[in-house]
C-alpha cells in the first residue's frame, strides 16, 4: 500500500482506535452509555452543532482547512469532512464511558459533593 494511501485514513483511523479503546468499558464495566443513547444525543447535540457550525464558517473564510491527504475524501454539508462530524459524536461518547468506567472503580470521584 502506498504512503499516500495510508494516510488518507489517517482521520478515521484516530477515531476506530479511539472507539476500540474506550467502548469496551460498555460490555467490560457495563457503563450504560450506549442505553441511554437518546439522552447523551440530546446532550451532544447542542455542542457538536455549534462546533460544526464554527468549523464550516472557518472553512468557508479559508481560517481551517483539512489536509487532503489525511482525510478518506467524503464530506459532508459545508464541505466539512465525515471525519470531522464523526469526531464530535465519538470522542464526546468516548469520553462519557471512560468517565463512567473510572466511577464504577472509584464511586466517590462521581460526586464531588460525597468526598470527605
Amino acid at each position: 500500500m502506498r504512503e499516500s494511501t495510508v494516510l488518507k485514513f489517517s482521520y478515521l483511523a484516530m477515531l476506530i482506535f479511539t472507539a476500540v479503546a474506550s467502548f469496551w468499558l460498555e460490555i467490560a464495566f457495563k457503563v450504560h452509555v450506549l442505553r441511554r443513547m437518546k439522552r447523551v444525543l440530546l446532550s451532544l447535540m447542542p455542542i457538536s452543532l455549534g462546533f460544526l457550525i464554527w468549523d464550516a464558517y472557518a472553512i468557508a473564510q479559508g481560517h481551517w482547512y483539512f489536509d487532503k491527504e489525511q482525510v478518506t475524501g467524503v464530506n459532508g454539508p459545508f464541505n466539512i469532512p465525515i471525519e470531522e462530524i464523526l469526531f464530535f459524536l465519538i470522542i464526546p461518547i468516548a469520553v462519557l464511558m471512560t468517565l463512567e468506567g473510572v466511577a464504577r472503580f472509584k464511586p466517590h470521584w462521581k460526586h464531588p459533593g460525597l468526598r470527605k
